[in-house]
This record gives C-alpha cells, sequence and structure tokens, in this order.
C-alpha cells in the first residue's frame, strides 16, 4: 500500500516516456482547474435546493480553498518523504472519491464536509505537480514540459464556466462534481501506469503540526468573520470574536514559524520587497481573476449563456499567459508587465460596471483576462527570481498559498459586496475588484526597481 509500484518496462523503456509522465499529471492540472471555476456557477442552485443565503453557500468554494492552502506545503513535505508518484495517485482516489460523494451529498453541510476531502486529495495533486513533470524529461526539455502542463491547467481554467453552466442548465447541479469521476479514474491508471517512481527522497524530520493548525486556524476565522458581515447567521458576538481569533492565531503562526525547527514556511523569504509585495500582488490578482466568477452567476444566473460569457476570461487569460513572450518585446521588464496588465485588468473591472449586454460583457472579461494574463506570470516571475534556488520549493508554496487565498477572498469580497450593497452590489463589488487590481498593478513599483526580468 505504501510501496511505489515501477511503470510496465514497455512504459519505461519507450523513448517518450518522459512525456508520457507529462501526460498523466496534465489531467490533474485539468481537474483542479476545472473545478475551481466551475462551483461558483452551482452557487444559485444551491441557495434554491437548501433554501440558504449566498454566504452559507459561499463554503462550498470556501471550505475547499482554505484546506488546500493549509496543506499544501505539508502535503508537498510528506510527499518528499514519502514517495511522490504514491502522493499523487492516492490524491487522484481521494479527489474522485471525494467528487462523487459531493454529488451525492444529502444537504449543504455534508457537501462542505466532503468538499474538504476533496481538497485533501487536490492538495495531494497540487503539491507534486511540478516535481514528477521535472522529474520526468530531460533538463533541456523541463520549460516546454511545464508549457504543457500550464495549457492543461488554462484548458481546465477555460472550460470550467460553460461546462458548469451547461451541467447546471441540463442535468442539475450535482453533475458538476460527478463529472470530475470519469476523468479521477483515467487520471489514476494514468498515474500508476506512466508516471515513474520517486528516486531522492527527503527524510521527513520534525513535522511542524502546530504551524499547519493555527495557519489553518487564522484563515478560517477570519473568512468566516467575513462571512458573518456578508449574511452568515451567526451571534452577534461572533464575528468580533473571529476577527479577534483570527489575529490572534496569524500573530502566533509568524512567532512559530520564526523559532521552530522545521517550519512549513520560512519567513526570511519574505524579507526582499520583490518577494514580499510580489506575494501581495499575486494574493490581489487571483483575487481579480475568481472575483467575476463569483460574481456574474449571481447577477446574471447560472445557465449556459452565463457560462459561455464568463469563460471570456479564462480564455483571455489562457491567451495572454502563453501568448505574452512571443508577443511582447523581449526586453520588457517584469516591472512593466505587472504595472501594464494589472491596469489593463483594473479598467476591464471599471468597464464592466457600465455594461449590461453580453456582448459587451463578454469583450470586458476578455480584457481583464488578458491583464491576468501578462501580470500574474511576470509577477510569479519576478518572486521566484528573488528567491534562492535552494528554497525554489519554498517560493513555489508561498506563490501557490497567494493563490489560494487570493482565490477565496474574492469569493469573500463578492458576497461582503452584493450582501451590503444591497440593488448596487454588481458595482461595488466590481469597484472593489478595479480597486484590487490598481493594488496589484503597485505593487510593482513598490518592489523597486530591481525586479528581475520576465524568463
Amino acid at each position: 500500500m505504501l510501496v511505489e509500484r515501477a511503470r510496465p518496462r514497455v512504459v519505461r523503456e519507450h523513448r517518450l516516456a518522459g512525456w508520457f509522465a507529462v501526460g498523466a499529471v496534465c489531467f490533474g492540472a485539468f481537474m483542479g482547474q476545472l473545478d475551481a471555476s466551475i462551483v461558483t456557477l452551482t452557487f444559485p442552485a444551491l441557495q434554491r435546493e437548501f433554501s440558504e443565503p449566498l454566504a452559507a453557500v459561499q463554503w462550498v468554494s470556501l471550505a475547499y480553498l482554505l484546506t488546500l492552502v493549509g496543506l499544501l506545503a505539508a502535503v508537498g513535505r510528506l510527499a518528499d518523504a514519502y514517495g511522490r508518484k504514491l502522493t499523487y495517485v492516492y490524491g487522484f482516489g481521494v479527489f474522485t472519491a471525494a467528487s462523487v460523494a459531493c454529488g451525492l451529498a444529502p444537504t449543504l453541510t455534508w457537501l462542505v464536509v466532503f468538499r474538504v476531502v476533496q481538497a485533501l486529495g487536490a492538495a495531494m495533486l497540487q503539491a507534486n505537480s511540478v516535481a514528477l513533470v521535472v522529474g520526468s524529461v530531460r533538463r533541456e526539455k523541463m520549460r516546454t514540459a511545464l508549457g504543457v502542463q500550464a495549457a492543461a491547467q488554462a484548458l481546465g481554467l477555460a472550460l470550467g464556466p460553460a461546462v458548469g453552466g451547461l451541467l447546471v442548465d441540463t442535468v442539475g447541479w450535482r453533475w458538476v462534481f460527478l463529472v470530475n469521476a470519469p476523468v479521477g479514474v483515467v487520471g489514476l491508471i494514468a498515474g500508476r501506469y506512466l508516471l515513474p517512481r520517486t528516486r531522492e527522497r527527503t527524510p521527513l524530520g520534525r513535522f511542524d503540526g502546530a504551524g499547519v493548525a493555527l495557519l489553518a486556524t487564522a484563515s478560517t476565522a477570519l473568512l468566516l468573520a467575513i462571512s458573518g458581515l456578508s449574511g452568515l447567521a451567526l451571534p452577534g458576538w461572533a464575528v468580533p470574536a473571529l476577527f479577534v481569533a483570527g489575529v490572534v492565531a496569524a500573530g502566533a503562526f509568524v512567532l512559530r514559524e520564526n523559532s521552530a525547527a522545521s517550519p512549513i514556511l520560512r519567513l526570511a523569504v519574505l524579507r526582499p520587497p520583490v518577494v514580499s509585495f510580489g506575494l501581495a500582488g499575486a494574493l490581489c490578482g487571483y483575487l481579480v481573476l475568481f472575483g467575476p466568477l463569483a460574481l456574474l452567476p449571481q447577477v446574471l444566473g447560472a445557465h449556459g449563456a452565463t457560462g459561455a460569457v464568463l469563460t471570456s476570461l479564462p480564455a483571455g487569460f489562457a491567451v495572454a499567459a502563453v501568448a505574452a513572450d512571443r508577443v511582447l518585446p523581449a526586453g520588457l521588464g517584469s516591472r512593466v508587465r505587472i504595472g501594464a496588465g494589472a491596469a489593463l485588468a483594473a479598467v476591464g473591472c471599471a468597464v464592466l460596471a457600465g455594461v449590461s449586454g453580453p456582448w459587451e460583457t463578454g469583450v470586458s472579461l476578455f480584457a481583464v483576462g488578458l491583464g491576468l494574463g501578462v501580470f500574474i506570470p511576470a509577477n510569479n516571475s519576478a518572486v521566484m527570481g528573488a528567491i534562492p534556488t535552494r528554497m525554489s520549493a519554498t517560493g513555489g508554496g508561498l506563490v501557490n498559498m497567494a493563490r489560494g487565498l487570493g482565490t477565496a477572498l474574492g469569493v469573500a469580497l463578492v458576497t461582503l459586496c452584493l450582501h451590503a450593497g444591497g440593488t448596487g452590489g454588481r458595482s461595488v463589488a466590481l469597484a472593489a475588484l478595479a480597486v484590487a487590481a490598481v493594488l496589484a498593478a503597485g505593487t510593482g513599483l513598490a518592489a523597486g526597481p530591481r525586479a528581475p526580468r520576465t524568463a
């Protein structure tokens, strides 16, 4: 059960063995991003079926994202010790089984519980994907292999809204989760027979369980407090108590990570302004990317047409992320790309507030996606370029955490704006997203003139 099995000899000795492994990893990359962008289309249907407000239903996404953020670093450490193939294959099994359970959930509470289990499986996939790709191909093919993985992620992100809208409109919200089952079975088989065994392992050492618990407590308490302000039925004293608990847990987490012998997060990495401001920019960027995916199903309804319109946002992101390096001048530095990309996203959000037709909305969303497709790769490249190579895994974990927190805050911020803004909630939410994009642009300037150029 805990031993990685070798690939069949015919696969292991094939000249394309490395690319078979990359293809297997792409199943997980596709599923992860499809799930991230598809679930928000179910919110209106969940509100109707379970007679719950948006503040409660949003936890179908938030519980998943918070679990993912809290477990990525820890699962990565465990995979380095016990085997990346083993962790990845078991992750597919957990993710697929939990997806089926989500599709059969009898109540909203059980759906949220099953989403937590699903996030555990997703963490087991995402914590290992890059390492498996890099370890499967020759060094000179590494960039191409990572590009193929990124394309699979972009495809999942782009298809999510359209597939989600179509499924909700025809067979119902439960199939948004059940559709993962056949893809998961294929991915499970592919992982077992196509992925190489782990050749080099890192002893686990002393596991920082307290750090994981404090990080989970801080993020969950703060987002629960925001949900209380957004209409979630909580006692009057609970909201301030949750805010205090979140702040105290965050402070305790910082103290713990500074003193732990083997912390899950080495805070010394944050000292260069390029890293600290870059991570803040990443959080804002992903907030802007996923905010509209939660907003528009609430104001336009969750059906096939809404899904088709929403697809233009991740489609714009995918186009820019893949083509920016080919189209933009090679000498254009990260700071310029960061500022210009985030500024375009801010303009797109501002234009969205003044349009209502599907065509105009789709074009505006495409512009937001284009801007973020320029901003996020340049920003993440600047962050990773400022982190020593020996700590690149830690840097990758920080970027993934910023992505998860930004995505969760995008959902929570939109819910708060819709609740507090009343009939003008849509405009308030889009204004908030535009401000977040402006802040993202500011991080590139605040990072200083020595941000490295995009790789």
